[in-house]
Parts: structure tokens; sequence; C-alpha cells
């Protein structure tokens, strides 16, 4: 299992906030090697509809020297478990957790809008300070 994001906590907590409830802390992924990780899986109750929403969530804290080369690792990691969660986990929806920074200034260029609209990425926006969710995006 890989090393934790350093905001992995800060997005946990964020969820809870949210009123999400963590199921899974991480969600493991088996592929015929071995298993992948994905960093939570949660779950809450939609009252009126009486149903569960069920996420999982990748979180990229995008502080590294290269926002195109974590970029590259997230967009990787993203299909790959979204691709392996067909079949596993079909009732999950998987989302990309990135912080505001990140979100207002990388995610915000043509070239990766195109590739969120491409792949048609889902987007949890979040505040590490705060710990709070800022916007969904789907």
């Amino acid at each position: 299992m890989s090393a934790r994001d350093i905001f992995h906590d800060a997005v946990k907590i964020a969820l809870e906030r949210d009123n999400w409830q963590i199921t899974h802390d991480p969600l493991a992924l088996e592929f015929g090697l071995g298993s992948l990780y994905v960093d939570l899986g949660a779950e809450r109750i939609i009252a009126a509809e009486r149903r569960n929403e069920k996420i999982a969530v990748e979180i990229k804290s995008f502080l590294g020297g290269s926002a195109v080369s974590e970029f590259h690792t997230a967009l990787g990691q993203y299909l790959n478990y979204r691709l392996l969660m067909q079949g596993q986990y079909p009732e999950y929806t998987l989302y990309l957790a990135i912080p505001l920074s990140a979100y207002d200034s990388f995610f915000q260029l043509p070239f990766v809008q195109t590739t969120i609209e491409q792949y048609q990425l889902k987007l949890v926006v979040y505040m590490p300070e705060q710990q709070e969710i800022i916007k969904w995006q789907n």
C-alpha cells in the first residue's frame, strides 16, 4: 500500500463534516497481481430518496515540483481505479480530490479542462487548512 497523501486526514474530516460516513480507509481493488488502493470509500443516506450514495475518493495534494507530472499520475490512477471499480464496486462513484489552490490555477488551464471533459473526471475541491469541501464537480 502506498503512503497516504499529506492531506488525507483533512479530506477525511471534510467528508465527515459533509455528512459522509467513511466505510473504507483505504478501498482495496484487486487486479490479479495484488491490490490497488483508493484513498477513501464513503457513503451517506439520502433520506428524501431513501437510497445510499456511495463514493470513492482519490486524494491528491499537487504540492510537488511539477503539476503536469502529478496530473499525469493522478489521471492514470483515476482511470485505472474507475475501470477496476466497475467490476468490483459498481455502486460507487469515483472522485479525484484536489486542493482549491490547484483547482483555481492548474485545473483552469484549457488542456486540463479538456482532459476533465474528455475522460469525465469527477472532482472534489477541498481547502486543507479548513478541512472543508468547497465544490463537487460532476
